[in-house]
């Protein structure tokens, strides 16, 4: 009797090793392939922006602390990013106080230019270009409550009150918004926020200051030079 339970433990023992090694080789199997997609996943998908010509402005005609800034930004990425954040001092903008043009005929003729300031105003706000009456811009409304106004129009080719030609390529329509600003893969835009009042001052004028922009998962950091406006 002896022999004949050998034999029989030694078969069991066989199939059990087989059965265990197949499973084995399923589970590492599926593991691979899972790993693997995990990484087409994530580096097929990727979020990427380019932020350029940062601009930053101190009204010094007024002591009250304004102060505006401005940037191009375009999605260098294969995914939508939002422009959701902008820091500088660590005090955040408010999303009523940036102004964003994100037409893509606008945008891309002015993404290589000089952002230019037109002059901050006794309310603290960027003049718009009033020679552009009449425009494909919205119409111009200043709210009274907030001390804000609907949209900023800006000619980058010459002051508040010129029309350079052709105006329809150069004009930028900032308009006001209420929250991230969103882009498309490759799309660009252009952005001019008001500081909150107070966070510079006259004297401020001629130093460096860093920005912050948050665009998604991808932070961006830049240094700037106050100038006057």
């Amino acid at each position: 009797m002896f022999p004949i339970r050998t034999k029989n433990r030694k078969a069991i023992s066989a199939v059990l090793t087989t059965i265990i090694i197949l499973v084995a080789s399923i589970v590492l199997g599926t593991g691979v392939v899972v790993f693997s997609t995990g990484l087409f996943q994530s580096g097929g998908s990727q979020q990427a922006v380019q932020v350029q010509g940062v601009k930053g402005w101190v009204a010094s005609n007024f002591t009250a602390g304004y102060s505006w800034g401005a940037f191009a930004v375009k999605n260098t990425g294969d995914k939508i990013v939002s422009i959701s954040s902008i820091t500088l001092r660590g005090a955040a903008v408010p999303y009523t106080n940036m102004y964003a043009d994100t037409n893509q005929t606008q945008t891309a003729a002015n993404f290589q230019s000089q952002l230019i300031s037109t002059g901050i105003n006794s309310q603290g706000n960027m003049q718009t270009n009033t020679a552009y009456n009449g425009s494909t811009c919205p119409a111009y409304a200043y709210n009274a409550v907030t001390g804000l106004p609907n949209e900023v129009t800006i000619s980058q080719n010459g002051t508040s009150d010129t029309i350079p030609g052709p105006y329809s390529r150069v004009m930028l329509c900032l308009q006001q918004q209420s929250g991230p600003v969103a882009l498309q893969p490759g799309n660009i835009a252009i952005i001019y926020f008001k500081n909150p009042t107070g966070l510079y001052g006259t004297t401020d004028v001629g130093i460096t200051s860093t920005i912050s922009v948050l665009a998604g998962t991808a932070p961006v950091a830049q240094t700037v030079r106050l100038g006057n406006s």
